[in-house]
């Protein structure tokens, strides 16, 4: 697994690289959605469960990323139930 550090916190490189793919295409005008989010969610299971970089990489892309807004209330439950 690859790891990435910005302001000095380390992140797992692959989400931050799925949601930057994400959100590099002009489908959604630059904004996650709900599918994407999903997608973001099951990446970050892949090791049938969800480690506390892969959950501080998940907060990050909540504050650092756009959403639709079903994405970012299937985003916001999804976490709620890590």
């Amino acid at each position: 697994m690859a790891y990435v550090s910005i302001n000095g916190v380390r992140y797992e490189k692959e989400l931050i690289e799925l949601a930057k793919h994400h959100t590099s295409g002009s489908v959604q005008n630059g904004k996650l959605s709900k599918a994407e989010v999903a997608e973001l969610f099951q990446s970050a299971a892949d090791g049938n469960q969800v480690t506390d970089t892969e959950k501080n990489t998940l907060e990050y892309i909540r504050g650092n990323f756009e959403f639709t807004d079903a994405a970012a209330r299937d985003f916001d439950d999804a976490f709620k139930s890590l």
